[in-house]
């Protein structure tokens, strides 16, 4: 899988060739390419953002860079395409899912005021938010829907199973984990965890993941139906 990132900043993506992500880009199980769209600008100065027509505050970015980095990228618009937007259908673990089925994929972050609408309806397949909120550009909504997706890629994480048991997963959230030391603090591992006793250990995960849910994320429980 090949990840483009068209940004003004792509100093700010060296978080993701750290720790899980850094170790999958170095063994080649994803490539990711950062794009600095400044370096497709026709204007002098490598300009990037213009005033709004109809005023306003802030500047936008111009469509020209943004289009030209696009086609000089996935010419054959071979990747799917997304911008991150507070617009957009908000992120969810089932989407990220998706998005790691898709084969190659180019992100196009924004910043200051948005991006010229000519830019999106040109180049653009899909807007997607992590939220609703609103962030100074699209670079870290990028980067946490980035890390979401490459932990359901295949030889991402250590173990296929932790996508598969971890919070979300079946409309459920994650049950506690404990490790070493048995007691801290005067609180103690759940005698269950270390009975050996494997259907006993999954059958208390099921409960303890079940208890969370209805107190911490009922909706959840009521997409399970």
């Amino acid at each position: 899988m090949t990840i483009n990132v068209l940004t003004l900043f792509p100093e700010m993506f060296s978080a993701l060739r750290t720790s899980v992500i850094g170790r999958a880009i170095d063994n080649g199980v994803v490539t990711l390419r950062t794009v600095n769209i400044r370096d497709y600008s026709a204007d002098k100065h490598a300009k990037c953002d213009d005033y709004p027509y109809g005023g306003g505050a802030g500047m936008v970015m111009t469509p020209q860079p943004i289009f030209d980095a696009v086609r000089a990228v996935d010419p054959t618009h071979a990747c799917k395409r997304i911008y991150l937007s507070p617009k957009g259908k908000t992120l969810t673990a089932d989407k990220a899912q998706q998005l790691a089925q898709c084969g190659d994929l180019l992100f196009l972050c924004g910043h200051y005021e948005g991006v010229d609408q000519r830019a999106l309806d040109l180049c653009i397949d899909e807007e997607l938010s992590i939220g609703d909120y609103v962030l100074t550009g699209g670079e870290l909504a990028a980067m946490v829907t980035i890390d979401a997706l490459l932990r359901f890629v295949s030889g991402v994480l250590g173990s296929e199973q932790s996508a598969a048991d971890e919070s979300f997963s079946k409309a459920r959230l994650e049950y506690p984990q404990y490790t070493r030391p048995r007691v801290f603090e005067g609180l103690e591992v759940p005698e269950i965890l270390i009975s050996g006793h494997h259907e006993n250990v999954d059958k208390w995960r099921r409960e303890q993941s079940d208890t969370l849910t209805r107190k911490l994320r009922p909706d959840l429980m009521e997409k399970r139906g």
